[in-house]
């Protein structure tokens, strides 16, 4: 946070220096106007794209499993949404923007009011934020899709958005102990995606994988989704979505934007690429799922270090990524932890990643943002990534076990997963009384 905070001064500040040379004092006002609305309108449009993603995220999670659940996935993914919006707005953004250090108690009251007076740049920043908390929400539906209650889904959204995003990302970005250590984590490769990842971890193992996912003999069988269309739609349109997820975290309307949108890119492009190639490898063919897990996994990736690093820097973050996700889906397979789409792959192993790349390929002096470099491969020293690995080793334990301790809570009193009738039926007609693809005939493993 104070990093984004640098930056935005920063701007704001060359911009006003520049004109004081060649105006008067009420031309400098002018032109700190115009930079202050050219942050808001670039704030604005980036949270709007963050938006975007619930939409990519519903269609990579409906396209990556079976037809009978796709009203539920649906319908869990706008609802991340709205209770998302009204439970940060009535405790959360308190406990992650609040005036203490670590986000647990005095803050700064409930109901916005932090963000009191209501000024066209207080309005911008809470709904930016807003967009990110939805999408930690949205992460854990696909790890436990095609088998979670409703009900008990929606208690689970509420609580993260209320108290378990929001005081971990007080740590990072509110001002809190991580920040004052110089963790960095510019978009959120931790404090929304492994945060989210952790969470996941904890639902699927709380519930237990799908029927017929394993064999007598314990091996994992393959449960196809029903639509590669849906799910590359939808990697397509998180991809367009993460243009605002990491540019738009400068919360300026200055250069910058351009460069970290071009570092974002090349760490999507390589991770697709080696995610590609490993399947190949692995499993013989050319496999769309992996491919397409392989393009978040690079873009989950970049997103801690993408303002500190290099366009090489980020085909090496990216392409390990790939790599790595590939590697990971088979791993948590065999362990039999069930995850449907890959979403702890994606979101815990990368971002994890990502986290740590930033001491290895933090490369501040090359791009001349700093007077050194933070990264090991630019002659930072261990430093960064001893920082690097705190914040990973807290974030994981934080979600992690409030997470667990959350889903046994829901599952020992009003349940978390639904008879094995109900998912043998669909959760579509079990769950909501209504198919998704009324009319159509579908020929399903089960």
């Amino acid at each position: 946070m104070n990093k984004k905070l640098t930056l935005l001064i920063g701007c704001g500040a060359a911009f006003a220096v520049a004109a004081a040379e060649e105006s008067n004092s009420g031309s400098l006002v002018a032109v700190e106007a115009v930079q202050t609305n050219l942050n808001v309108v670039w704030t604005l449009v980036a949270g709007i794209l963050v938006f975007a993603m619930q939409a990519g995220f519903a269609l990579v999670e409906a396209g990556l499993t079976r037809a009978k659940n796709t009203s539920n996935i649906m319908m869990k993914n706008i609802m991340d949404f709205v209770i998302g919006s009204i439970c940060f707005w009535v405790i959360g953004a308190a406990f992650m923007f609040g005036a203490t250090k670590f986000g647990f108690i005095g803050t700064s009251g409930f109901f916005m009011d932090i963000f009191k007076g209501g000024d066209d740049w207080n309005w911008t920043y809470m709904f930016f934020q807003t967009m990110f908390c939805a999408t930690a929400a949205t992460i854990v539906s696909g790890a436990m899709a095609e088998r979670t209650q409703f009900r008990s889904y929606l208690v689970y959204s509420a609580l993260i958005s209320l108290f378990i995003y929001p005081i971990a990302g007080k740590w990072a970005w509110g001002g809190g102990w991580l920040a004052n250590l110089n963790f960095h984590d510019f978009a959120g490769s931790t404090v929304v995606h492994s945060v989210g990842g952790w969470l996941a971890l904890a639902g699927a193992i709380a519930l237990g994988p799908r029927l017929g996912k394993y064999g007598p003999d314990g091996k994992p069988r393959a449960i196809p989704g029903h639509s590669i269309a849906l799910a590359t739609t939808g990697v397509l349109v998180l991809w367009i979505g993460w243009f605002g997820f990491n540019p738009g975290s400068t919360v300026a309307g200055c250069g910058d934007i351009g460069r970290v949108a071009m570092i974002t890119n090349f760490g999507a492009v390589a991770g697709t690429f080696t995610a590609l190639f490993t399947a190949w490898i692995i499993l013989k063919k050319s496999d769309p799922s992996m491919t397409l897990n392989g393009a978040l996994a690079g873009l989950v990736a970049i997103t801690a270090p993408c303002d500190i690093v290099t366009p090489v820097g980020a085909l090496c973050i990216g392409g390990i990524a790939g790599i790595l996700v590939v590697l990971s889906v088979l791993f948590i397979d065999r362990l039999g932890i069930d995850d449907p789409v890959g979403a702890i792959s994606v979101h815990l192993v990368n971002g994890v990643w990502g986290t740590l790349a930033c001491g290895f390929f933090g490369a501040e002096a090359v791009l001349k943002t700093a007077d050194t470099s933070s990264g090991i491969f630019y002659g930072g020293g261990i430093h960064a990534l001893a920082v690097q690995s705190l914040g990973v080793l807290t974030y994981g334990s934080w979600a992690f076990i409030l997470g667990g301790i959350t889903f046994v809570v829901i599952k020992k009193t009003i349940g978390l997963r639904v008879s094995a009738d109900e998912e043998r039926k669909g959760l579509d007609m079990a769950e909501h009384g209504t198919d998704a693809y009324a009319g159509f005939q579908f020929f399903m493993n089960e």
